[in-house]
């Protein structure tokens, strides 16, 4: 089966990052696949790699970024959610005329159209955090 997950929350005020990255390790650790994580919403400041959370705390961006290159997952960050608040490419940065990107590695910038078309291609979309 393959999956679609999507996370809305920000890993500094909620746990939904976290336990979408649980519930990613247990589908995969099942022989299942994922089609696509989307982060939506505040969940793009997970692919932010300018986050320095202290040591003995969970890192979402570095826990994610493990995991996709283990598993060669897509993580897309929405553009139009991450603009918003910060989360650029190199491309974008250039674009902008802004000073530096911070988008990690092992996401990309995508649009919305990214998350129907995995939603489509997915048995299961899965979702977590909070969507105000």
């Amino acid at each position: 089966m393959k999956a679609t997950i999507v996370v809305y929350s920000a890993p500094i005020t909620s746990r939904a990052p976290f336990h979408a990255l649980e519930f990613a390790r247990a589908w995969l650790a099942a022989g299942h696949q994922i089609e696509r994580v989307f982060f939506y919403a505040d969940a793009v400041l997970t692919g932010a790699a300018s986050a320095a959370p202290p040591r003995d705390e969970f890192d979402a961006h570095q826990q994610w970024e493990l995991l996709a290159c283990k598993h060669d997952l897509d993580l897309v960050v929405c553009i139009a959610a991450a603009l918003r608040r910060g989360v650029i490419n190199n491309d974008e940065a250039k674009r902008f005329q802004r000073p530096a990107y911070n988008l990690g590695n092992a996401y990309r910038l995508g649009g919305l159209g990214e998350l129907v078309e995995a939603t489509l291609m997915s048995d299961r979309t899965v979702s977590f955090g909070r969507h105000i």
